[in-house]
């Protein structure tokens, strides 16, 4: 661009001298607008209600998430039906799981999950009575009787849960991997339904097939579903070998799909299922081999975050036609699983725009699916069967939260006047370009301003690569674009909030995906949010940020950090119990955050800890990856002393996150001024710091 001509004639104002009050007034960035709201007392009033409506709590949380009366977020473990004495707060659950032990507290270091297996409850609960009602109110002749995708969470006591809290409504279990059969059976063989299904998805060998085959002589409900042709013959084969008559299911590829990316699975391209000429294919074999008897169940999947019951009725109608042709054809048929693709709304819009929300309530859902499934089979003059849901991401997403810490936040911009003479050390064409700069400032000028701050801070830069300027030079002009461009009313960029988190590890949807969850604040909702942030993440990769947000913001209001120290300022990542878990990697060798398992109570704070567990260590991680923390560790003891050996063994132990514990901070210092200042106490101390780390150790190879 060439260089713009200097109107000498226009007063100019020293770079740091000048007042922003000379500059158009909006915009000087969200600390001083809420300095100078705060003139207004009435203006700047802030409240629970508005951060509620600000971060649209109510939208994504209802009915199981809200903010209360103390500015802090809280649960409703039993959903609407939830008593006021029951309420759990967040930030009070937070303070117990992550509190020293001397406080009361369980000494968990974050990042924390808090798993609430009341919302789970409530969860499984209300889509079987959203079924119920839908059968009952159209006079449906069949029953609903779903089962839970252990895909979406397969962590143990989530899974055993499920069942327990699904037993008396014949709750199931889906399997689509040997693994995950292996913890269905056994979890199905304790504490299920002995009607409850066990659905088996997924691609098939020999072994799996087996498995699934066996589960049927240990009396489980099995269902064999066929997602390829030849897995027929794998499934005849194994039935023979081991003398069990199999229950077979088979997947149907639809011709509905929805667009967007939860739609890649479905319609005629879709990965998974037959199309019509492989399903009459397989039913004449099974008519041939005298097994048609076998065949008794529907499969199929439209795709996840299904967005309206229009496109919902249309795919289960079609499904249903199958349904009433297998049937026709002599096939034994029970039951049509619907599959997954009950959505959840992540954002609180209640539409059907996005990937992010869906345009239904669960009773809808529920009321779509049974008038689908009902009006077709009336129609053909089949009896209506049973109706099973794959409903895994509307019944685990809610009953978990991930909670981390922002341990430091960059500065704002910040204006020193005492180097305002530097840029009268620019050369003649910087300094041309900083007077013009200045005095298109004056005028109000902002279109000029920003053409001359741009060639400016280019012109120094590569005086800068030359030699010519130095370091402080760049800064300051740096400094003076920065301030005129806050008084011309350009908004402030967003300050970057550094969270003790990995997204790669918990949040691996938000970076893989582009999915979003809410995250907000779990405290000081009282207050007014002043700064805009975005989220960086410790890993050592650029990917490793949040700066996308439920609501189309890119950037997150958040509060100042407290002053007294880097620590207490937490944030929630919400509806995440589902995937988030079993995707997670572990890039830097970050690994899994602490858990904790509250349930509503009656005690003097509404909940109890049930269970608690520290994130995996640093040596866990390291094993995972096929070191052997051990030698590791006796190579490394061989160039030490006792007390940096027994350092070294609390750091294998400890989680691979920032630690900002002030007592263990406070007890490393003592121990290591103690072992300086005192041979014959440091003998002792070394040896009794010897004795803690060969128990470590020993934990370590058990």
């Amino acid at each position: 661009m060439p260089a713009l001509a200097v109107d000498a004639a226009a007063p100019v104002a020293h770079a740091f001298a000048c007042d922003a009050a000379r500059f158009p007034a909006p915009l000087l960035g969200p600390a001083a607008a809420a300095a100078a709201v705060a003139e207004k007392p009435d203006a700047a009033a802030w409240s629970a209600d508005l951060s509620s409506a600000l971060y649209n709590v109510d939208g994504w949380g209802a009915p199981y998430f809200f903010v209360n009366d103390d500015g802090d977020v809280a649960v409703r473990p039993h959903g609407a039906t939830t008593l006021p004495g029951q309420e759990i707060d967040l930030a009070k659950v937070v303070a117990k799981a992550a509190g020293p032990r001397s406080g009361g507290g369980l000494g968990l270091p974050l990042p924390l999950l808090v798993r609430f297996p009341d919302v789970l409850r409530h969860r499984v609960e209300a889509l079987n009575a959203a079924f119920d009602y839908a059968v009952r109110s159209t006079g449906y002749g069949g029953r609903y009787q779903g089962v839970y995708p252990v895909k979406c969470n397969q962590d143990r006591h989530v899974v055993e849960d499920i069942v327990e809290f699904g037993e008396p409504f014949r709750f199931g279990l889906e399997a689509g991997s040997k693994p995950e059969l292996l913890l269905a059976m056994s979890c199905l063989a304790a504490r299920g339904n002995p009607d409850a299904l066990l659905i088996c998805n997924g691609y098939k060998d020999d072994e799996y097939v087996s498995l699934a085959l066996i589960a049927r002589t240990m009396g489980l409900n099995t269902v064999i579903v066929l997602e390829q042709e030849e897995e027929l013959d794998i499934v005849v084969d194994a039935s023979r070998r081991l003398g069990v008559r199999p229950v077979v299911g088979m997947r149907a590829k639809l011709r509905t799909k929805h667009a967007g990316h939860f739609g890649s699975t479905s319609g005629e391209k879709g990965k998974f299922g037959l199309n019509a000429a492989q399903i009459l294919s397989v039913v004449a074999k099974l008519k041939t081999l005298g097994m048609l008897d076998c065949l008794q169940l529907l499969h199929f999947h439209i795709g996840s975050q299904i967005p309206t019951t229009a496109l919902l009725g249309d795919g289960v109608g079609e499904a249903a036609q199958i349904y009433c042709e297998l049937a026709r054809l002599g096939a034994a048929m029970r039951v049509i699983d619907v599959g997954g693709g009950l959505g959840i709304d992540y954002d609180g819009s209640h539409s059907a725009q996005t990937d992010m929300s869906v345009a239904y309530s669960l009773e809808e859902y529920a009321a779509a699916v049974v008038a689908a499934v009902g009006r077709v089979c009336d129609r053909k003059g089949v009896a209506h069967p049973i109706i099973c849901s794959e409903s895994g991401r509307a019944l685990v997403s809610h009953h978990s939260v991930l909670v981390f810490e922002a341990f430091s936040a960059s500065a704002p911009g910040r204006i020193d006047p005492a180097t305002g003479y530097l840029l009268d050390e620019l050369t003649d064409d910087c300094h041309a370009d900083y007077r013009n700069l200045m005095a298109a400032a004056v005028r109000g000028d902002f279109d000029t301003c920003a053409l001359y701050a741009d060639q400016l801070k280019r012109r120094c830069a590569d005086q800068f690569k030359d030699g010519v300027l130095g370091l402080e030079h760049l800064a300051a002009v740096d400094s003076l674009c920065e301030i005129v461009a806050r008084g011309m009313g350009a908004a402030e960029p967003p300050r970057t909030y550094h969270i003790n988190l990995s997204v790669f590890t918990s949040l691996p949807d938000m970076w893989a995906i582009g999915q979003m969850f809410p995250i907000i604040p779990i405290q000081r909702l009282g207050e007014r949010p002043a700064v805009d942030g975005v989220l960086s993440d410790l890993t050592c990769d650029s990917d490793g940020k949040v700066d996308h947000f439920i609501g189309g913001r890119h950037s997150l209001p958040l509060h100042e950090l407290p002053v007294h120290g880097t620590r207490g300022y937490y944030l929630g990542m919400f509806l995440g119990g589902a995937y988030q878990e079993a995707l997670g990697g572990l890039h830097n060798l970050f690994g899994g955050p602490s858990v904790v398992r509250v349930s509503q109570s009656d005690g003097p704070h509404c909940f109890a800890v049930t269970r608690a567990a520290a994130g995996p260590s640093c040596a866990d991680v390291l094993r995972s990856m096929q070191h052997e923390p051990e030698v590791m560790f006796e190579v490394l003891k061989q160039r030490t002393d006792g007390a940096t050996a027994a350092a070294l063994a609390r750091a294998f132990g400890a989680m691979p996150y920032l630690s900002f514990d002030p007592e263990a901070a406070a007890m490393a210092s003592g121990e290591s001024s103690g072992m300086s200042s005192d041979s014959e106490g440091s003998a002792a101390g070394a040896a009794e710091e010897d004795d803690d780390e060969w128990e470590f150790m020993r934990g370590l190879t058990v």
